[in-house]
């Protein structure tokens, strides 16, 4: 891959900082409420897309055992 080309997750992450930049205190709810619980869109860049795929194989397999558990 050349070094000039902007790979996905850089150009995501460069969109997210502009528009923090242009609209500062909008966005001032959303960090407070990110920084209580943690944003999904960090917790999905930092897993990858394997990743969230395990996770939300394991979010189902819970599902499908609680069940069993409750009924």
């Amino acid at each position: 891959m050349s070094e000039d080309k902007e790979t996905p997750e850089r150009r995501r992450e460069r969109l997210r900082q502009e528009e923090l930049n242009r609209n500062p205190t909008g966005n001032m709810g959303d960090a407070f409420n990110r920084a209580n619980s943690g944003g999904l869109v960090d917790l999905v860049n930092s897993l990858g897309w394997k990743g969230t795929g395990i996770l939300i194989l394991v979010i189902i397999i819970g599902f499908i055992v609680a069940s069993f558990f409750f009924n």
